[in-house]
């Protein structure tokens, strides 16, 4: 009878975790690493950006993305959308030329590979001839012309990408056309460029790289006009009329070809100019113009800068009746294009859209001055390195208005023009409560972002900087531009990887959400405490320093100085302003932080120890010194990880030194020696960053580095002295395995301006394998994680149950241990490292919630190992409950930066731009639900199109025709969509249609 009453109760828990727990990786924020192409559909009103991972994201409305991966892992070299369709084409730098689809399924789309395709050319051809250099996606929505490194176009049928070897056009065919002296001075070398006449889609130019373009007649298979051009061919350009050719050359110039000139080999060419001459210039790599209805037209080109003065620069003219404007950015042009306005983008240019190497900016191109339009998705998450991560659920809604408007006011020189990229339609629900993602940067700043939904979208942008003397000038604007400067520079985007002061670093945030308490802390020990002020105010700040240290002699800091602070009141900006800052002594970076804000407290730590800080009499209460005396690498500077391979470095050439001193005795073997010294360096390098440590669980020595480094900070309301009475108290883990309790007492509210706090040592908690404590929580009598503060006070969370024992779960990396209070002995652990070398590097308690029942939550720990699974333990019996991978063990850096949300989601940075969302709970799931709907337009406009590109001999509305077409489409698709066309053959093409 037991063992079925176990065996019930085990199927009946089985069932909650279904209720409560899942896996799933579900958004990807920020801006995708390593951009390599980019693709726009003026139909679709979709942004296509590929990438060097093989990776091709697509973006429409902000909630509208989709993401594909290639099997290859060879990078994006060009992206075309198919005109007036779903689909689109990606060119691999493999050669490999790749389908894909956005099909749509119970009301959602999905971005689908249908199909796969690499040139082979005929028999015995070199790879050359068929290596794809340039594509074009013909108007018909049915063809593509590649030009190849041969020289060579080949004509494909999409989507089925059946190569119509009867339209290719040969290079053979192209040198027959043109004069005898033009091809025994040169060589044509590889197709550079294939444009279509606007006017006339008979009509296509091929850009040969040596210069010459030739005007060729799809449908009569003849050559019409050649261009000889002299120089080296980088882009061309039809203009919108059909009149001319624009082609931009190598040695920074362009030229105005005029089409259709009764002399087709005419050599005169219409305008000729080098925009920033007479020096040496750097090539044109793409050049295009636009018209207006009113008006001269646009003339847009990248590059082009004059090589010896400003060859660094990337830049992009902007050139529109007197208006002339380099737009200079911060890192490398990949592409751009222009969104033009009306239904079939006739209208006049909108905005120009650009994709450098570390973001996207837009260009606003009708508001005077051409402002930036503020991106809602693919910001630079980058824009200084990101250092640290604090998330917080379910903001009050004061607060998120007060932050929102201060950000507001950050962002007045946006233009107030809408988000031009509109495509599809995001059906994701509104997100149930406001959360904030606030990132730490490298420069000193701290930024806010809405986490809610699919898009992270910044808010508010704080600046530490200001606080302190440094080499940057805080009125500094990178936009400004000197008067009457040639070339007319102008900075846009806000990517700036450069920091004047890498003191400035944030290391920790905490956001108080109820009170609006803000606190940073540095990596020159600096710790700000901040409010939130809806005004600008001009104070003084002054700094209360803390000697860690307390008068320990035979210790000297040999690690970076403190930052000075401004000694003259600082005018800081409406939103968080510093009203105390402590500084701790040493300047370490400061390793764990928390706040209390009803109790106006801050407890810090370091490498050197911690303390306890009370804001509200700016006073110190007390300084513990966790540090070793025998860890002098803690006295040597902030980081730890370079301290350490510094050591390890030194003791590893020690050796090698003695082995070098022992060869020269014996002179025998030298070269083994040497080599087994080197492996021996390579291998402690390797296991200190890389690899798990295999092993049981075992006594670490005392002597380990930093093992007075203090990991985490936890306040409690609890029982330390005995079950009867609870007090305030503060706890400390360190590296070295060692837990520090402090009992406070808080003065009465209406004495707390003039009594102090005060604290003393209560219990102190040596854990025997010495592995570092990563987390402390205190659960209540009901084995529940106590509230936050002002939690219950906001009537968001149940009392504590003080009646009652109250029990201490300490998390080490390789255990978790519950502690009975106050006595604090050891009640139960789990073992997490056994033989599988795992360790925890990330914790956190979670709520979650069931997808069945509104009414049942529960509260569980969650925690990342150094081998990349995510584990969920239950609370307080501390059993496993479900553990998924999540992040690749090799990826170290995605390890640390990983940061839990209250309600069981997670972040990590995928590289250094993305964060990667992921989610445990059923309950509490951000996903993109998006639908692209097909545009309606025909895709064969005049019957003279259709006798040159129809590519059956029946009619298109034939149903069978039709069919067959779709049918090869999805063949590479979907079984239940190719039965579903098979059931409508009998319907006609009008059922075919609506079932596509």
């Amino acid at each position: 009878m037991k063992r079925f009453r176990r065996h019930g109760h085990e199927s009946q828990r089985d069932r909650l975790k279904q209720e409560l727990f899942q896996f799933n990786k579900t958004v990807e924020h920020g801006f995708p690493h390593q951009p390599s192409a980019l693709g726009y559909s003026p139909s679709l009103q979709l942004l296509a950006i590929g990438s060097r991972s093989g990776a091709i994201k697509l973006f429409g409305a902000p909630g509208v993305e989709f993401m594909g991966l290639h099997d290859e892992s060879a990078a994006v070299t060009q992206v075309h959308f198919l005109p007036h369709q779903v689909e689109l084409v990606t060119l691999l730098d493999d050669n490999s030329l790749h389908m894909w689809t956005l099909q749509a399924h119970k009301g959602l789309s999905e971005l689908l590979e249908i199909g796969r395709f690499t040139l082979t050319g005929p028999p015995g051809a070199l790879p050359h001839v068929t290596r794809v250099t340039a594509v074009l996606p013909h108007s018909s929505g049915e063809l593509l012309l590649l030009g190849t490194e041969g020289g060579h176009v080949f004509i494909v049928e999409v989507p089925g990408f059946r190569e119509l070897e009867e339209r290719n056009i040969s290079l053979d065919q192209v040198q027959s056309s043109v004069p005898e002296d033009y091809i025994g001075r040169r060589s044509l070398e590889h197709v550079e460029a294939l444009q279509e006449n606007p006017v006339d889609s008979n009509q296509v130019v091929i850009g040969y790289d040596r210069g010459l373009m030739v005007v060729w007649d799809l449908e009569k298979h003849c050559a019409v006009q050649h261009i000889p051009a002299t120089q080296q061919l980088e882009s061309v350009w039809w203009t919108e009329d059909g009149s001319y050719i624009l082609s931009s050359h190598s040695d920074g110039s362009y030229c105005r070809w005029m089409v259709g000139n009764s002399d087709p080999t005419t050599e005169d060419e219409e305008k000729s100019d080098i925009p920033y001459g007479h020096f040496p210039c750097k090539a044109i790599m793409k050049i295009m113009q636009l018209p207006t209805e009113e008006g001269p037209p646009f003339l847009l080109f990248s590059g082009g800068m004059p090589r010896a003065s400003y060859g660094d620069r990337h830049c992009i003219t902007v050139i529109h009746s007197k208006t002339h404007v380099a737009l200079d950015f911060t890192s490398r042009i990949i592409d751009f294009f222009v969104i033009t306005e009306g239904p079939q983008n006739t209208g006049d240019p909108s905005a120009l859209v650009v994709l450098v190497e570390e973001e996207l900016v837009v260009i606003d191109l009708q508001t005077e001055g051409w402002p930036v339009i503020q991106t809602p998705y693919l910001v630079p998450l980058h824009s200084s390195a990101i250092t640290c991560s604090h998330h917080v659920s379910s903001i009050p809604f004061k607060l998120w208005e007060r932050i929102s408007a201060a950000g507001d006011l950050q962002h007045t020189h946006y233009s107030k023009k809408p988000w031009p990229i509109t495509g599809g339609q995001s059906q994701a629900a509104d997100p149930p409560q406001r959360d904030l993602l606030l990132t730490g940067h490298e420069d000193g700043t701290v930024r806010f972002w809405d986490a809610s939904g699919v898009c992270l979208y910044p808010l508010y942008k704080l600046s530490t900087a200001i606080a302190f003397d440094t080499d940057a000038d805080p009125n500094d604007n990178m936009n400004q531009s000197s008067e009457g400067e040639w070339p007319p520079f102008r900075k846009v985007g806000c990517f700036d990887p450069y920091s004047d002061d890498p003191r400035l670093g944030i290391q920790k945030i905490h956001l108080c959400k109820y009170s609006g308490y803000l606190i940073v802390a540095g990596t020159a020990g600096q710790i700000l405490v901040m409010e939130l002020n809806d005004e600008a105010a001009e104070q003084s700040i002054e700094a209360k320093v803390v000697d860690l240290l307390q008068g320990q002699e035979g210790f000297r800091w040999k690690g970076h100085t403190r930052l000075d602070v401004r000694e003259e009141p600082v005018l800081f900006p409406p939103g968080f302003q510093p009203f105390a800052l402590v500084q701790c002594q040493p300047p370490a970076v400061v390793t764990a932080l928390n706040l209390h804000s009803e109790w106006k407290l801050v407890a810090f730590g370091t490498s050197h120890g911690f303390g306890l800080f009370d804001y509200h009499q700016k006073n110190s209460v007390f300084v513990k010194c966790t540090l070793n005396p025998s860890d002098q690498l803690a006295m040597e500077g902030p980081l730890s990880r370079v301290k350490s391979i510094k050591k390890s470095l030194r003791q590893s050439f020690r050796r090698i030194r003695r082995s070098r001193v022992s060869l020269r005795k014996h002179h025998v073997n030298n070269a083994a020696k040497l080599q087994e010294a080197n492996a021996r360096l390579e291998a402690e390098l390797a296991e200190m960053e890389l690899a798990p440590v295999q092993r049981k669980i075992e006594a670490r020595s005392s002597d380990d580095s930093f093992t007075g480094l203090v990991r985490t900070l936890y306040f409690a309301d609890t029982f330390l002295s005995d079950s009867s009475h609870n007090t305030p108290s503060l706890w400390a883990g360190t590296n070295g395995g060692g837990v520090f309790a402090y009992m406070l007492r808080i003065p009465p509210v209406e004495h707390r301006a003039e009594e102090p706090v005060t604290a003393q040592p209560a219990k102190e908690i040596q854990l025997m394998h010495r592995a570092p404590v990563l987390g402390i929580v205190v659960l209540d009598g009901h084995g529940t994680p106590l509230p936050e503060p002002l939690e219950v006070a906001h009537d968001l969370a149940r009392s504590p149950d003080m009646h009652g024992s109250h029990h201490v779960l300490v998390v080490s990396e390789e255990q978790f241990k519950i502690f009975t209070l106050p006595k604090v002995s050891a009640k139960m652990k789990l073992k997490l490292t056994a033989v599988d070398g795992s360790r925890v590097r990330k914790v956190g308690v979670a709520s979650f919630g069931s997808n069945r029942t509104e009414e049942y939550s529960e509260s569980d720990l969650i925690f990342l190992t150094n081998q990349g699974d995510v584990h969920v333990v239950s609370l307080p019996s501390l059993k496993m409950q479900v553990h998924y991978p999540c992040i690749r063990k090799e990826d170290v850096s995605g390890i640390a930066s990983c940061v839990f949300t209250k309600h069981g989601q997670g972040f990590y940075l995928i590289s250094p731009s993305e964060f990667e969302r992921f989610s445990l709970s059923t309950r509490s799931l951000v996903e993109l639900r998006c639908l692209v709907e097909a545009p309606l337009h025909q895709r064969s406009q005049t019957d003279g199109a259709n006798a040159v590109h129809r590519t059956s001999e029946k009619d298109d509305d034939d149903a069978e025709s039709a069919a067959r077409r779709v049918m090869e489409h999805a063949l590479l698709n979907d079984e239940k969509v190719l039965q579903e066309i098979q059931k409508s053959l009998e319907g006609g093409p009008l059922l075919l249609e609506n079932n596509l």
